[in-house]
């Protein structure tokens, strides 16, 4: 069993997409990140980093401890070792994947969620700082777009880990001041991908959590999600 502590972030949303993907048994744990759950001693246990996602395998491979992961990539990466899905078996398509996973969590994700955070969520609109953020998450859309071009997916033909780590942060497009349009190729992928079912349950889900509260308008769940600097 895996007990996936949650929120529908996108990082917590591509380890929704795996398990759904590859039929893994799983519970999930809500951690409302607007109301401070994740400073609870508990999730800080196993996700010192304070962050979504972490998840807990209580039934491991080697019939030890459960085995708790914090880090999405790494949890990706632990779960496709773990079920033989979605990752390569072969040497050199297995880190044609990691290579495009490690991607996505230090580069894509972290300057689109600047980019977001900048244009949706600060309370002082810095226009050098939406300008830095935009410029290069449209040069992280080139890349992938050029990556993308004779591919089905982003390690070839085969959806894997790969694209589950970025699809999610392509879904806020708009927030990011982007269109598909000029990137033909992530357009094509990206509508592959939206019209999986999984993908369709996967965000339904989502969204009647995130429903929960509106970071847009809730003053106080922006404060306990941007004013993490003085925590203890």
């Amino acid at each position: 069993m895996i007990e996936l502590y949650y929120w529908p972030t996108p990082n917590g949303q591509k380890v929704a997409l795996f398990l759904e993907e590859a039929g893994v048994e799983y519970a999930i744990k809500p951690v409302n990140i607007g109301k401070g759950e994740q400073f609870q001693p508990e999730f800080l246990a196993i996700s010192p980093n304070n962050r979504m996602p972490a998840m807990v395998d209580t039934a491991p491979a080697d019939g030890g401890a459960p085995v708790s992961v914090f880090e999405s990539g790494a949890i990706l990466q632990y779960l496709a070792e773990k079920t033989g899905r979605f990752m390569p078996s072969d040497l050199r398509g297995k880190y044609t994947v990691l290579e495009w996973v490690y991607w996505q969590v230090g580069g894509l994700g972290p300057m689109l969620g600047q980019n977001h955070h900048f244009n949706r969520y600060a309370p002082e609109k810095i226009p050098y700082a939406i300008e830095r953020y935009v410029n290069e998450t449209r040069r992280l859309y080139g890349v992938l777009d050029r990556r993308l071009e004779g591919r089905a997916f982003i390690a070839g033909n085969d959806y894997t880990i790969a694209d589950m780590a970025a699809y999610p942060w392509i879904v806020p497009h708009e927030d990011q001041g982007m269109t598909l349009d000029g990137f033909p190729n992530v357009k094509r992928w990206f509508a592959s991908i939206e019209q999986r079912p999984v993908t369709q349950r996967v965000y339904a889900r989502g969204k009647e959590i995130r429903e929960q509260f509106d970071l847009a308008t809730d003053e106080n769940a922006r404060k306990v999600l941007f004013g993490q600097g003085g925590k203890k």
